[in-house]
């Protein structure tokens, strides 16, 4: 969880992520569902601050409607305290889950 958060800076595309991961982890015996809970965990928590992303550019300019003076280092700041939480209220419950002994998959 906590490459693919990291990886989310420098590439934003899935599935080139997704690439890397899956034929890596299933060499290793992981299971794939396991796997992709892990990378929607790290994954989406932060695609709102990487600025790479496709759609940032527009986060921008919607925010200097409202506020004229906000750029990039604004709408990172302003969504830092989200990211921080998501992330690790999605951590727990991927571990809740593994320790719970749920099915990954239907």
């Amino acid at each position: 969880m906590i490459v693919v958060l990291l990886l989310d800076f420098l590439i934003t595309g899935a599935i080139a992520k997704w690439a890397i991961f899956v034929p890596l982890l299933m060499r290793l015996d992981v299971e794939p569902e396991a796997v992709l809970a892990a990378y929607r965990v790290g994954d989406s928590p932060v695609n709102v601050i990487t600025p790479l992303n496709a759609y940032f550019a527009m986060i921008v300019t919607f925010a200097q409607k409202y506020q004229p003076d906000s750029g990039v280092g604004t709408v990172i700041a302003l969504m830092l305290p989200y990211v921080i939480v998501l992330s690790l209220l999605w951590t727990l419950l991927l571990v809740a889950w593994h320790l719970l002994g749920l099915p990954w998959g239907l």
